[in-house]
Formats: structure tokens, sequence, C-alpha cells
């Protein structure tokens, strides 16, 4: 096995990697994101279940989301399901690209589980693109329990690969892409493809 094939040197940018840069039309900070497309189980309101996370642009390259864990999020009785805060990090990553306004999927996702976190929790979460190397996207995210600045309860590292809406329409279900593309709100219809699905 060679050493890229290490799973921490896969997320470890190369040295020649660049800084990211905040694209000139990325929302100010402050400006809540809003969900890419009603039906995503992460940020979508048209999801019962769903998480509905809301992410606000930050300084720079960063963004931080709020989600409240509710009953149908649970693993362990009365404690969120670990795949649920790894799709909250995961969502939460994913929405930087709408500050380098890119087109991107989730390559690899690592996530570290520290605490539990108990229903009824808000989890504060906060993400920033710490590299940029051809079409990859390395970033970090953390998220926090009983405040902005309380005890860390999960984090992750990632990396996204940049691609064309293509990816979608090759890849997704015929009849939901048909959907979301006949939509007759053109801003609502390209923010459908814009974040990792």
């Amino acid at each position: 096995m060679s050493g890229t094939d290490e799973p921490r040197a896969r997320l470890t940018p190369p040295a020649d990697a660049v800084a990211p840069v905040r694209h000139a039309d990325a929302p100010a900070p402050g400006e809540l994101l809003g969900a890419h497309y009603d039906r995503c189980f992460g940020c979508g309101t048209g999801q019962p279940h769903g998480l509905h996370l809301e992410a606000r642009a930050g300084d720079g390259v960063s963004v931080s989301a709020e989600f409240t864990v509710k009953e149908a999020h649970q693993g362990a009785p009365g404690l969120a399901h670990g795949g649920v805060l790894a799709t909250a990090l995961d969502e939460t990553l994913g929405s930087l690209n709408w500050l380098l306004r890119v087109i991107a999927v989730t390559g690899r996702l690592e996530t570290d589980f520290v605490r539990p976190v108990p229903l009824g929790t808000v989890l504060h979460l906060d993400a920033r693109v710490t590299a940029v190397h051809g079409r990859k996207i390395y970033s970090t995210a953390v998220g926090r329990i009983g405040g902005p600045d309380g005890p860390v309860a999960v984090r992750a590292e990632a990396v996204f690969i940049e691609v064309k809406v293509d990816h979608f329409i090759d890849n997704g279900r015929t009849e939901e892409i048909q959907a979301a593309m006949s939509d007759p709100d053109q801003l609502k219809r390209a923010r459908a493809f814009e974040v990792n699905p």
C-alpha cells in the first residue's frame, strides 16, 4: 500500500495545494444560505424527518450551522444516531461550496465522535476550507453542544471533489432530476444542483 492510500494522507492537502479564495459573488458573512434542494435530507424543508440544517456564510471560506436533534434522529435511546451526526457534518461541509461557487460532492469524510449528543440538543457546527488542489477541496468541521463555544461533540475532515452538473443528471433518479430541472423558478432550479447532494 502506498503512502497516498493511507486514510490520513488522503485528507492532508499536498504541498502544492493553494489557500482557498472566497468567490467575489459569494453570500456575505452572516447571510443565511438556505436549502439547495427542498427534498435534501440535510437542509431541505420538504423532508419531515430531515435535519433542517440552516447554514450561514462566515468570514473567509467558512460557514456556521445549527440543527436540533429530534426524536427521529436517535440511535441509542435518547441519543443522536452517529450517522445523523456525520450527515450534519457532511451537510455543513458541503455548504462551503456556496462560498467557492463550485459544484462539489463528498469524496471522503472522516468523522470523530467525541461525546454523546442527547435528544433536544442544538448542535452548533462550524466548517472551513483549508486548501484547494485541482478539483479537490480540503475542509474541516466541528460540532459543539451547549452553545457555539461549548464542548466538542463531533468533528470531521473531508475532501470534496468538484464536478459538473452532468454528475447529477447522469446518476440521479430520472423523476427527481426532471422535476428539479422543470421548476419554473430559475434560481431554485440552479440551486438544486449546486452543492453536495
